[in-house]
């Protein structure tokens, strides 16, 4: 079983690779995807031997390229003008696509239709091309198996049972870092502060969407688009234990807690042994015992972000796809220092009066889409 991973040196695709070398012998690794870092991929290579690698920067390829000839190890570098070929020409049996951001979009055409089983933790690439989505994924045959673990926890759900029978779907969310500080004082919310997740170990965007609640917002969208839910039926409730995945709420009047511990080696695993036809037995005993579990409603006021995306954003493709650029636009300013973290919410709401109309038809139109609306945004909120 061959198998592509996109993003090999973040966190899901270094906990994927972990999880292969331990537990799933029949995988062989095709092809690792990142973006610079050269020492990280390299270490990939000398331990999991796979047959080519890449690196989405040139210099940082090059490095890579002459670092594995100087060790003579047994791997191919890509370069930019083969790596289009090489992914459009051979099909591949099980791909993890996890490179954060909007780069992964020149990936998605790439991907799908050309693998059969695909481990899917990208928000931003299906927020801003779900609606292109099931139309590049017709006749392609491509499973889809969403590894965030809301999307995860829903997934048995609908491979099994009427979406005619839900009334309400639940996102949870644990709140972030800053679910109990005052409001008053989120203004000198620090990065270092922002970025600790306190159940999750994320990459430090995924940690400052979850502190915002933006990542709940773009997860919304995603499951709208992962499962055809109606908007309408999809909502969020805190839970700070982050044991409980989604609720899903049924004409009934019962309803079905998806619960595991927040552990990405559990949806990983699950689709490892999903393209192996649930071949291991990967089952651990779960604790039961002495588990307290808590939900309380999304505070509008400590959440500005949740309260806007709902009033004014979500039913629109455009206004989707600029929140989703303005949000990543702000946190990249956050991080640099350039603004506050209650600044964040400010740049989004901002960012909506930039007026931007062009077709959103491919992904073509999509990235020219973005790159357009990142200058437009750099113009507006950099230069001030």
């Amino acid at each position: 079983m061959k198998i592509n991973i996109y993003g090999s040196t973040g966190v899901i695709g270094n906990n994927t690779l972990k999880i292969i070398f331990k537990n799933f012998n029949e995988y062989k690794i095709n092809l690792l995807v990142a973006k610079s870092n050269v020492k990280k991929i390299l270490y990939q290579v000398k331990k999991y031997k796979p047959k080519f690698v890449y690196l989405d920067d040139e210099l940082s390829n090059q490095e890579l390229n002459f670092q594995i000839k100087k060790n003579k190890y047994n791997t191919k570098v890509l370069q930019k003008k083969n790596m289009k070929l090489e992914l459009s020409k051979r099909y591949i049996n099980a791909s993890i696509f996890s490179i954060s951001g909007l780069d992964s979009l020149k990936y998605l055409n790439l991907i799908i239709g050309k693998t059969k089983y695909l481990g899917f933790v990208n928000k931003e690439s299906i927020v801003s091309a779900g609606h292109l989505f099931t139309k590049m994924n017709k006749n392609q045959y491509t499973k889809i198996f969403p590894l965030d673990s809301e999307h995860f926890s829903l997934l048995n759900f609908f491979d099994n049972n009427n979406s005619n029978q839900i009334k309400k779907i639940y996102l949870t969310a644990s709140g972030g870092p800053f679910l109990n500080t005052p409001i008053h004082q989120l203004k000198k919310a620090t990065f270092i502060k922002a970025k600790n997740h306190p159940k999750w170990k994320m990459g430090y965007k995924n940690s400052i969407d979850s502190a915002t609640l933006s990542n709940k917002c773009l997860e919304l969208i995603e499951a709208h688009y992962l499962f055809n839910i109606p908007k309408k039926k999809l909502d969020v409730i805190i839970h700070p234990e982050a044991l409980i995945h989604s609720i899903i709420e049924l004409k009934n009047n019962t309803s079905i807690f998806n619960y595991f511990t927040n552990d990405m080696s559990i949806p990983i695993s699950n689709f490892l042994n999903f393209c192996l036809n649930n071949k291991y037995d990967i089952y651990k005993k779960n604790n039961f015992y002495n588990i307290n579990l808590n939900f309380l409603p999304v505070d509008k006021k400590k959440f500005p972000i949740y309260s806007f995306f709902f009033n004014h954003i979500k039913n629109d493709t455009f206004k989707i796809i600029k929140f989703n650029l303005a949000n990543q636009f702000a946190v990249e300013l956050f991080k640099n220092g350039k603004i506050s973290y209650t600044e964040i919410s400010q740049i989004i709401k901002k960012s909506l009066q930039i007026k931007l109309y062009c077709n959103i038809n491919s992904l073509k139109d999509i990235i020219l889409f973005n790159k357009t609306y990142f200058d437009k945004l750099d113009e507006k909120f950099n230069n001030n």
